[in-house]
């Protein structure tokens, strides 16, 4: 990623402010470690389809403007803005904590998403392998594991998810919101680009891994024009599902968002906002549960109608990528240490 001035909306959570008089330096990644004792978080959201996940890395060097993790960094003491793509955060012992937690007798199994907050296969996963260490441990357990990822460095892991769909429930998800290369470039700068995340699709599809689309988050006035495309050539890539989600812009994401769509596509920026506000009662955000990422009123409804009609005409199923709708018991199970006598009952 090339490397841009600092920028970042006021952070409501610190005690003082940061003002350039002169030249604004330009960025640089800085990689911090986090050293807490868990690593399984717990959701309690109804708008999501997952209880527990875990989240290897904090911030994200994808940089997508639109992304809804953004304000998590605040707490951090970092801004919501280009300290989010590089000031990341990583948890060198994520494996061995997820280990000790699925030996804890309260732990049942559930499925575990990766990730709830940032991408798990982000560029900074290349070399220090967090996430597939995480994966090793899940093999290790037979516990069902869900992925949602845009980094085509899934495919270094094909061994992994192979052992996880053999023994486990595993469900794999691409990120792909745009069709429109160029678009795609402009919200998403660092992130491969559609035609090679269609490429990953198909791959995990040919090695037998269950894989949809996310046509998330749809951008009114932007992107929903792509998602014909975009469902059609997932389905053709062999994807057997998809949902989709309505764009969030809450708390400092709407400055990061507005400021990047007037930079980077300044003569579509008013068509967007006025289209996002028609779909959230003239406001830019709506927080509140169930509508938060589905949206109201006509602009809204028709964009769901279209999305739902065309996933059913291509054969699509549109449930929430990870959800354990009649999945049964969990395989899960702990490995039998050694020198553990086996019981004859």
């Amino acid at each position: 990623m090339k490397p841009r001035p600092v920028s970042n909306p006021p952070n409501p959570w610190d005690t003082t402010a940061v003002e350039y008089l002169e030249e604004i330096p330009p960025t640089k990644l800085e990689v911090h470690e986090d050293h807490s004792r868990e690593v399984l978080g717990r959701n309690d959201s109804p708008d999501v389809g997952f209880s527990w996940s875990v989240n290897p890395y904090r911030g994200c060097l994808h940089a997508c403007a639109y992304c809804y993790a953004r304000p998590y960094h605040e707490y951090l003491g970092f801004g919501a803005g280009t300290d989010f793509e590089t000031k990341l955060v990583v948890k060198p012992r994520a494996a061995e904590l997820l280990r000790e937690a699925f030996e804890r007798k309260s732990w049942k199994g559930e499925t575990v998403a990766f990730s709830g907050i940032t991408d798990c296969y982000q560029p900074l996963e290349a070399s220090l392998r967090l996430t597939r260490a995480c994966l090793e441990v899940c093999a290790e357990y037979r516990n069902p594991v869900g992925i949602i990822t845009k980094g085509p460095l899934i495919e270094r892991d094909l061994d992994v998810l192979q052992t996880l769909a053999a023994h486990t429930r595993l469900t794999v998800c691409i990120t792909l919101p745009f069709h429109d290369a160029h678009v795609a470039h402009a919200m998403e700068p660092s992130v491969a680009s559609p035609r090679r995340r269609l490429l990953t699709l198909e791959r995990l599809a040919r090695a037998g891994i269950d894989v949809g689309v996310a046509v998330s988050p749809i951008i009114p006035g932007l992107n929903d024009e792509d998602m014909v495309r975009v469902l059609t050539a997932a389905r053709e890539a062999g994807a057997t599902r998809a949902f989709s989600t309505l764009l969030r812009l809450p708390g400092p994401v709407q400055a990061v968002f507005e400021q990047r769509l007037r930079e980077k596509l300044p003569l579509r920026a008013e068509r967007v906002l006025h289209r996002i506000r028609e779909t959230r009662g003239g406001e830019l955000n709506d927080s509140r549960f169930q509508v938060r990422m589905r949206g109201e009123g006509l602009y809204a409804e028709t964009i769901h109608r279209l999305f739902s009609t065309t996933a059913r005409r291509l054969g699509l199923k549109t449930s929430m990528p990870l959800e354990e709708t009649d999945a049964g018991p969990s395989p899960f199970r702990r490995p039998m240490k050694a020198g553990t006598q086996l019981s004859f009952f």
